[in-house]
């Protein structure tokens, strides 16, 4: 039987998203938007709610590209808080639209958001030697670090947990248990 982390459960969506997504060292700057868009609209959720969801954001926020998405205006954002696929809170819809604005403008100051984010972590992903799930760290000092920065830019609901969430799932640190299937793979 394959030994995945405990949190990965038998929910089958949650099971497809730790066996090939979350971990994964990612250098495509529309993953880290989407990434962004989902992990902020998570903030007091679970992230199943989101992932039932992804392919309703994705609909409803133009494939997250971020250069549409900062174009959103009041009429499209009212269209949005009526979508029953996403979460409706008006806060965390504004705050994808924002984020969409400071996303572009860290592209264009670093050349990609890619470039910008994983000077958090030197440019190589942390690898955590985590053998039970009580140990993983809520947040750490470079997901507070980042979230900080991301702040400074004018980026919304994006705490140093949000950060952590996103340093997980975006493969800047490594945190799949060590008696994982996947650790080794993510490792590399």
């Amino acid at each position: 039987m394959i030994k995945r982390c405990d949190w990965a459960g038998d929910d089958p969506i949650y099971i497809e998203y730790h066996d090939e997504e979350w971990g994964v060292p990612v250098h495509d700057d529309r993953k880290h938007f989407e990434f962004v868009v989902l992990e902020s609209a998570q903030a007091g959720l679970s992230w199943i709610t989101i992932l039932k969801r992804r392919e309703n954001y994705r609909e409803a926020f133009d494939n997250f590209d971020p250069e549409k998405v900062a174009k959103y205006d009041d009429k499209k954002i009212e269209e949005l808080l009526k979508n029953k696929g996403i979460i409706r809170n008006r806060k965390k819809v504004e705050a994808a639209v924002a984020n969409a604005k400071a996303f572009l403008k860290i592209q264009e100051e670093f050349g990609s958001f890619d470039n910008y984010i994983w000077q958090f972590v030197g440019g190589n992903t942390i690898k955590n030697s985590w053998k039970t799930l009580e140990e993983l760290p809520a947040k750490t000092v470079e997901s507070e670090a980042l979230s900080k920065d991301l702040k400074k830019r004018g980026f919304k609901f994006i705490g140093p947990t949000i950060c952590y969430s996103h340093m997980q799932a975006a493969g800047l640190v490594n945190d799949h248990l060590v008696d994982c299937f996947r650790y080794e793979e993510c490792s590399r």
